[in-house]
């Protein structure tokens, strides 16, 4: 390919699944004549989707983290840490905050990162629509820090309550989910599974069908609103056999210290929220002087341009990018898609050929609920329509966009060792992480 001799500066913002994918595929195929960079708050990254493993404990997260500046130097672009904070469009920078350690020292500090292209892949937060109480009392899963927080404090929850003399309290060993959206289910079924596997490990003054508790609610009139009906009756019929409480169309007044006050006036006890419930990009987005919609995304183009600067890219959850009669939803596999689809513009933008539209492919939905099932729905393109999926072939539907996001940074052979080191680690490991 025929790239000009003065070096491209290509800037990608956000190391999540889509990020990391770009720069990998980039750095694997171009890094020899092109400079990239990508820039994380984190220094390493963990697939989203898996975070609510990492939270009830059946993941562990070192297994399955990837190491930014070890994997920049093995495909050939470079890892900065830091925070975007800011732009200069009329400069071509990206302007990122000072980065800090665990006792507040400096690490890194602030500074200017030039560009020719910039992609921006920051993904999404949660958002709590304002209601009082989720900033001091409810947990997020957002990062591989929260779930890590979040496991941590189930784990000591147990152990608190085996050891205590005296009785549970109200709110002990309940866990509260705002929000029956996919991660609030496939939280809410795991949790009903490793807390049991927890107090099994000794922890026997707990009586499990008793005093365990996993609940979720939903302002919707049913889980998993987003998904076709069938999918969310199934769904609902399997975790109330587990005994997760289900409340729909219930809507949050406020979150307490000790749990959950419903806009009814009724009251339910829990030592720890987890508030899923709607999604918002990142709030520096409005102030970068581009165009966002009301939940912060980025609005861009067919061409995943954004509106006001050709140099500046978008994708994944933090972008708004036309499909149908609305935009791509924040999905795993849109995200795949479009950093493929970049991947390619980037390089006809480096040779001056036009652009080309992306198209989003939409292949349904799969939902897990652990060991205990998993559900979805495929789009049919073959038969020519929708068609529900459980079992087996549901389960090895949803494990494959994690299989294929391993590919793209690892390629086959390591990958394929990978998975069978896991496969073997776990006949000599706990079922579920302890610490």
């Amino acid at each position: 390919m025929n790239i000009a001799s003065t070096r491209h500066r290509i800037v990608i913002v956000g190391g999540g699944a889509g990020g990391l994918e770009l720069a990998t595929r980039l750095g694997d195929r171009i890094g020899h004549a092109v400079d990239i960079t990508l820039i994380d708050r984190n220094r390493t990254h963990v697939w989203k989707p898996k975070l609510h493993e990492i939270a009830a404990g059946s993941m562990d997260f070192a297994v399955h983290e990837v190491d930014y500046l070890a994997h920049a130097h093995g495909h050939r672009f470079r890892y900065r840490i830091g925070e975007m904070t800011g732009l200069d469009r009329e400069g071509r920078r990206v302007l990122v905050a000072p980065s800090h350690d665990a006792e507040g020292r400096e690490i890194t500090p602030q500074r200017e990162f030039g560009y020719d292209t910039l992609v921006i892949a920051v993904g999404s937060r949660s958002n709590d629509f304002g209601t009082p109480g989720v900033t001091e009392h409810a947990m997020k899963l957002e990062s591989q820090v929260d779930a890590r927080r979040f496991h941590a404090r189930m784990v000591d929850a147990c152990i608190r309550a085996h050891a205590q003399a005296a009785p549970l309290r109200p709110e002990q060993l309940k866990m509260v989910i705002i929000g029956a959206g996919a991660t609030g289910v496939e939280l809410g079924a795991e949790l009903h599974r490793t807390m049991r596997e927890v107090l099994a490990y000794g922890l026997d003054r707990v009586d499990p069908d008793k005093d365990l508790r996993v609940s979720l609610i939903e302002a919707s009139d049913r889980v998993l609103p987003a998904l076709p009906p069938r999918l969310s009756c199934v769904t609902q019929a399997l975790l109330t056999q587990l005994g997760v409480k289900v409340n729909t169309s219930v809507r949050v007044a406020e979150v307490l210290r000790d749990g959950v006050r419903l806009v009814d006036g009724r009251v339910l006890p829990a030592e720890l929220v987890v508030w899923a419930a709607g999604v918002k990009a990142p709030d520096f987005l409005q102030h970068l002087g581009l165009e966002t919609n009301g939940v912060h995304q980025l609005v861009v183009r067919p061409t995943l341009q954004t509106t006001r600067d050709d140099n500046i890219f978008a994708f994944g959850d933090c972008a708004a990018c036309p499909w149908r009669d609305g935009t791509v939803p924040p999905r795993a596999q849109a995200a795949h898609q479009q950093a493929l689809h970049l991947y390619k513009q980037i390089r006809r933008r480096l040779v001056g050929k036009p652009l080309q539209e992306y198209r989003y492919r939409d292949f349904g939905s799969l939902v897990s609920l652990g060991k205990f099932g998993t559900v979805g729905n495929m789009i049919g393109g073959l038969v020519g329509r929708n068609f529900m999926v459980e079992g087996a072939f549901a389960r090895l539907m949803y494990l494959s966009p994690y299989k294929k996001h391993e590919l793209t940074l690892h390629g086959t052979a390591k990958v394929a060792l990978e998975t069978l080191s896991r496969g073997i680690a776990r006949r000599t490991r706990p079922l579920v992480k302890l610490h």
